[in-house]
Formats: structure tokens, sequence, C-alpha cells
């Protein structure tokens, strides 16, 4: 039972921070209430997963699923951007906790392998999700972020190169987590690649999303 209540608090706490962050970068209003909804039912599915079933994988895989599916149908983002903002956000994410986990192995703490929750993996969650928490808020206050993402299904999106870029480079984001979560497992040597290649991805985006919003301002201006 305590595994169970220490597993479904990370993970809610992790998810919601997921979901705050997203919604920062973008300049979408943050719902508590919907947020935690989403994250819990998340968090259950994916102990199901792992802890019953041990389908690491396919518990990976559904988490990116339900995230695009939060975003579209909950939080009623149009399905194009509903893709962009799930890929970008597991980029970051992935970003900040394989940069952590890393650092965790370069001093010394040990952390088993998956799929059995320990306190190495509530400690990377932990950190992870506070640091994303504190990007989010760091980013509100700055008042950073992008404006052309719109918080509404029935407007019409004018499908461009820019967004297709966009697109492409948010494709490859749930790849990168099953890699992530397979050389957490079996290539710890090789780990160091992660970081790497998230931060690459990560500062594509940011570029292209970059150039769209000051187009978008532009444009309205």
């Amino acid at each position: 039972m305590l595994d169970f209540v220490l597993y479904m608090v990370f993970s809610i706490l992790e998810t919601s921070a997921m979901f705050y962050l997203a919604f920062k970068v973008f300049k979408i209003d943050v719902y508590p209430v919907e947020m935690i909804f989403a994250s819990t039912i998340m968090a259950f599915v994916s102990f199901v997963l792992r802890n019953d079933y041990e389908m690491v994988l396919t518990d990976v895989l559904f988490q990116y699923l339900l995230t695009f599916c939060f975003m579209w149908l909950l939080f009623r983002i149009h399905i194009f951007y509903a893709v962009s903002m799930t890929g970008l956000t597991y980029l970051a994410y992935m970003f900040i906790q394989s940069s952590c986990y890393f650092i965790m192995k370069i001093i010394g703490l040990y952390i088993p392998s998956i799929p059995y929750a320990t306190i190495g993996i509530y400690i990377i969650q932990f950190i992870s999700a506070l640091s994303a928490i504190f990007i989010g808020v760091y980013i509100g206050k700055k008042k950073k972020g992008f404006d052309f993402v719109p918080d509404k299904q029935n407007i019409k999106v004018k499908i461009e190169t820019r967004e297709i870029k966009i697109f492409i480079l948010s494709a490859p984001s749930l790849i990168f987590v099953v890699l992530m979560v397979d050389l957490a497992q079996k290539y710890w040597q090789y780990f160091f690649l992660m970081p790497m290649i998230y931060a690459v991805l990560l500062y594509a985006y940011l570029y292209l999303a970059y150039k769209k919003d000051r187009m978008h301002n532009e444009f309205i201006s």
C-alpha cells in the first residue's frame, strides 16, 4: 500500500509539473484541478502497467498518448498544436530528468533498475518536477513564452513550412523517451548522449517556435 501511495504522489507531482511547464511556455491558462485529475489517471495507469505487468515501454507509450489526449480533449488545445506541445513538453522534461539522472550517477548515488520505484527514482522525480515548476514560474514572471498556440479547438490552422518543421521535431520525442529508458537499464556507458540529444532537439524546437511566434506577433500588429 505504501508503495502505491508513494508512486501515485510522485507521479502526480511529476506529471502536473510537465503540464504546468507546457502551459507556461505557451502562455495558456493553468487549470490546477484538471491538471491533477489528468495526472492522477496517468499515474494510476502507469502504476498498473509497471508494477502489475512490468510493461515499462508500453507505459511510456501510454503516458505519451494520454498527455496528447488530455492536451487535446481536456484542455481544448487544437489537435495540431496538441501534438507539438506534447513533443516539446517531453523533450524539455526528459532533458531535465536525464540531466538529473546523469548527475546522480556521476556523484555515486545508486539508482536500481526500472520498473521498481525506489528512493533514487523518487529523488529524481522530485528534483525534476521542482526544476520544471521553477522554470515555469520564472517564464511566467518574466512574461516569456510563445503566443502562437490558440487555446481553442475550432480555430482554423494554416499549415506552413515552419509548422511542418515543428511537427517533425515533435514526432521523435517519443522515440528518445523510449531510448532513455532502455539506456538507463542496459547501456549506462552511452547514457551521456541522451541529455546532449535532448538539448540539440530542444534548441531547434525553441528556435523554430521563436521564429513562428515572432512572425505571428508581427502579423497581429
